[in-house]
């Protein structure tokens, strides 16, 4: 299967079953950039329940904006908001101190635009899972794909489809109950090493 599907803040579960399953993988990078999307932010497990994690951008005066181009505002402290949560959220799960030699150098870097902090986060994760995945980029937009399934609807915070994937431990289950599909980085921090067990175990539920 080759697909194509857009590059997102430590992509939700969905995204990664659809990548993990993938013959190639072509990135959109060439839309436009809209609100209320996995572009820029991201759910976790908070002890409150779902928590979303939101990356501040720079929003052009001009009608359209590519994603390629929109910056991030880094004026405010968000990616030490960020690590907090995290932290917060994840310093008892089994694996954090496994992967947080690697994933803390993400939250110390300033990088000026979204698309290429996501680029990077993506890398760091695929390393993490030892996980070479064969990407290449969009160089122009079409609406219409006729040789790649077309994944990019998962990019949409607001019409996100049900997925029927299976539970696993999390860190407040006892209290919230299991929440499917958050960000890649719960399913890492509790399952670890049998994170790409658990991925390639999935079925993708699409509309």
């Amino acid at each position: 299967m080759n697909i194509i599907i857009h590059p997102t803040y430590f992509p939700s579960i969905a995204h990664f079953v659809a990548m993990i399953k993938a013959k190639t993988i072509v990135y959109e990078t060439d839309d436009n950039f809209l609100k209320q999307t996995y572009r820029n932010r991201t759910h976790i497990y908070g002890a409150n329940g779902k928590l979303t994690l939101n990356i501040p951008v720079i929003h052009s005066q001009k009608n359209r904006q590519k994603y390629r181009d929109v910056k991030i505002f880094n004026e405010e402290k968000w990616q030490s908001l960020h690590w907090k949560s995290l932290l917060s959220a994840y310093r008892t799960s089994p694996f954090f101190e496994y992967y947080e030699d690697e994933l803390q150098p993400l939250f110390n870097t300033k990088m000026d635009y979204i698309l290429d902090y996501n680029f990077k986060c993506l890398q760091v994760i695929c390393d993490c899972l030892q996980l070479e995945l064969n990407t290449s980029k969009s160089e122009t937009f079409q609406k219409i794909v006729d040789d790649k399934t077309d994944f990019r609807s998962l990019v949409n915070a607001k019409k996100e489809p049900y997925q029927n994937f299976d539970t696993y431990t999390q860190v407040f289950n006892n209290k919230h109950g299991f929440i499917p599909n958050l960000s890649i980085l719960d399913l890492l921090f509790n399952e670890g090493p049998n994170t790409l067990n658990y991925l390639e175990s999935q079925t993708l539920i699409t509309q």
